[in-house]
């Protein structure tokens, strides 16, 4: 006779600190589990405090807040007959329905404690647990705990989200299972919980290799609970024929079962085939989802977006759109805290939003600031994709600003700048450059803080950067321009990946404003036009092609490598299009503008994380921002070793 449980995993949308609405979370995510009849209910890393409080680990506030939060759920009648797995900061800790806590379980890769290494023994089965990294280590706990018949395993994580890892992760629940045989749970976060990581749920259920149950990736659900039915039998059978030599583990004895007799008729759940998505819908998903939990816990009434009609501005407004669309069908669909969200951000009670156009008009606005130096064609792209979209769109002129502004400068020296097109330096055609960046940066913010003013409406607006990864990399951004905003949903992608994505908004949104953008060369549009026509291209001034950027930007931080590792690798990868002597003037010529503008990532705008190789030196890239710019070691390097091919 089969021994079936039903287990539940859950992805919890959690905020760093925010102890009244992570308790509330936590409580309804069991009260659902324990309505699907589950007796054991996974919850993700840290879920009672929030996984982003980073320093505020070290305040007592926060672990004297987390053990109140604990004794909440261990007084609560909701936590009664079924084992929780609860995370907070410094231990994981159960609690079942006897109202105490059964095991204090550390993450074991970050400390070495004698009381945390150990597994959980009930009347039924045998319960593990490890967290989050432990599950991409070598040494993960399960292995050993597998090869003591240990049945179920459980991983409460704070797994963000990159592009195109979903896979990896999947890939790891399944193998962690196939080895040895048993259960594995995969709780995670969900959401933006306070920084530039967005936690991508998938709460996972899998048996001997196989998923069995999945949740959804990208949603604006708050609470996600994912429940399995399975037989401890099938464990049993498929762990007989994978017999090792083990180490035995710590057993806490619980007088409790997960299974019933009852438990035999129900129909265990059945493998799936996990549905991932594309890296186009990972971008207009996810970045989306980070927006709309930035934008309701912030208290501001919407977005302002400089809308130059480039491909990156118009990549940050169809995130807006997209947003918009989630917004509406989580409404649709019941989502009673996204219409509170929403009536609130707007600013009205008895608002329901229908129709992402119509809500993009109310919480968008997208300004287009042109200059001597802009074309028609870029205004009317702009225009046509504001229009499409919905967003509430301005035209104004900074000419006015930019002449006031150097007219005092030449009041003040008796100098007047002059472009390189009229006879003017290269400084000068820089500085003249880096004026008109910096004024429209001044007038986002100004229209941010006083539009809402303007129309008697209350609240500002966040104002949003559009600088992608590769123009981080290096450096092609004036400091303190637009780039400058107060988030930015597309920093952490390529070039690449963004013409991917506005093809794929054509298609499911149906922008077709987008074909244009598409098709116009990249041009910052700061120097003077020749004849009416853009004479300034993003890739002329870059010396070097977005495509190229990107691999360049893989092989500097995922594959950690200097001017000369690369220009060692580039050599073979480049070697049908570039000439060694070509390859080593790209090399040099990336890792100089690298260097000279890597001081600009110290005061980056908080960008959404989608990349392993952005430059954000917050969190995921740790080195200098004063360099010396000449390499000449490394540079000497790369020479000889042209020099070297050029003589065979």
């Amino acid at each position: 006779m089969g021994r079936k449980v039903i287990l539940a995993t859950c992805s919890l949308n959690q905020w760093a600190l925010d102890f009244d609405g992570n308790l509330e979370r936590i409580l309804r995510s069991i009260a659902i589990a324990k309505s699907q009849g589950a007796k054991y209910r996974l919850g993700p890393e840290l879920e009672i405090c929030g996984y982003g409080c980073a320093d505020h680990f070290y305040e007592s506030d926060t672990l004297l807040h987390c053990f109140q939060v604990l004794r909440k759920l261990l007084e609560s009648p909701v936590t009664q007959d079924i084992i929780c797995d609860v995370g907070m900061s410094v231990t994981l800790l159960t609690s079942t329905s006897a109202r105490k806590i059964l095991l204090i379980r550390p993450k074991m890769l970050l400390d070495t404690v004698p009381f945390g290494d150990c597994v959980l023994s009930t009347k039924d089965t045998c319960i593990g647990s490890e967290m989050c990294a432990e599950l991409w280590n070598p040494r993960s706990p399960h292995v050993d705990m597998g090869l003591d018949g240990v049945e179920i395993f459980t991983n409460s994580s704070a797994s963000y989200h990159e592009l195109r890892k979903a896979d990896h992760r999947v890939n790891l629940v399944k193998s962690a299972t196939t080895k040895s045989g048993g259960i594995y749970m995969f709780a995670n976060q969900k959401g933006c919980d306070g920084d530039r990581l967005y936690y991508d749920g998938c709460a996972t259920v899998a048996i001997n290799g196989d998923i069995v149950a999945q949740g959804r990736q990208f949603s604006l659900d708050d609470v996600e609970v994912v429940t399995a039915i399975l037989d401890l039998e099938d464990v049993r059978s498929y762990k007989g024929e994978h017999c090792h030599p083990h180490v035995p583990c710590h057993r806490v004895k619980v007088d409790f079962s997960l299974s019933d007799c009852e438990d035999v008729y129900l129909p265990t759940h059945q493998p799936i085939e996990w549905q991932f998505h594309t890296p186009e819908e990972e971008i207009s998903l996810g970045p989306a989802c980070w927006l709309w939990d930035y934008l309701r816990r912030s208290g501001q009434a919407g977005f302002l977006l400089p809308l130059s009609g480039g491909v990156d501005s118009s990549s940050t407004a169809c995130i807006v759109y997209s947003m918009c669309v989630l917004v509406c069908q989580a409404v649709r669909d019941g989502n009673t805290q996204v219409l509170e969200d929403v009536q609130r951000v707007v600013n009205d009670v008895s608002y329901t939003p229908r129709d992402p156009r119509e809500l993009c008009r109310r919480i968008f606005t997208t300004c287009y600031m042109a200059s001597e130096n802009s074309s028609e064609g870029t205004r009317n792209r702009a225009k046509d994709l504001a229009s499409q979209i919905g967003s509430s769109h301005m035209n104004l002129n900074i000419d006015m600003a930019v002449k006031g502004m150097l007219g005092i400068f030449s009041m003040v020296t008796g100098k007047c700048p002059q472009f390189r097109a009229n006879g003017g330096s290269t400084r000068e055609n820089l500085a003249l450059q880096n004026v008109q960046a910096r004024i429209r940066m001044i007038l986002a913010y100004l229209f941010a803080q006083l539009s809402q003013w303007a129309e008697g409406k209350p609240g500002g607006l966040l104002v949003l950067g559009s600088a992608n990864v590769d123009e981080s990399l290096t450096g092609y951004f004036t400091k303190y321009d637009c780039s400058s905003a107060d988030i930015n949903p597309i920093g952490g992608i390529s070039k690449t990946d963004l013409k991917s994505f506005l093809q794929y908004c054509v298609e499911q949104f149906q922008l077709t404003a987008l074909k244009s953008i598409m098709a116009a060369p990249p041009t910052a549009e700061l120097e003077p036009l020749m004849d009416g026509q853009v004479s300034q291209t993003d890739e002329s001034d870059m010396g070097m092609t977005y495509s190229e950027l990107s691999v360049i930007g893989r092989l500097r931080k995922i594959s950690k490598c200097g001017p000369y590792s690369m220009f060692c690798k580039l050599i073979h990868t480049w070697r049908e299009a570039l000439s060694p002597l070509q390859v080593a003037a790209k090399v040099k010529h990336f890792f100089q503008m690298y260097s000279v503008n890597r001081h600009k990532m110290t005061t980056v705008t908080p960008s959404y994380h989608a990349e392993s190789y952005g430059p954000d030196d917050n969190r995921f890239d740790l080195r200098p921002f004063l360099y010396n710019t000449r390499w000449s070691w490394q540079f000497r390097a790369i020479d000889n070793q042209v020099g070297i091919r050029q003589s065979t």
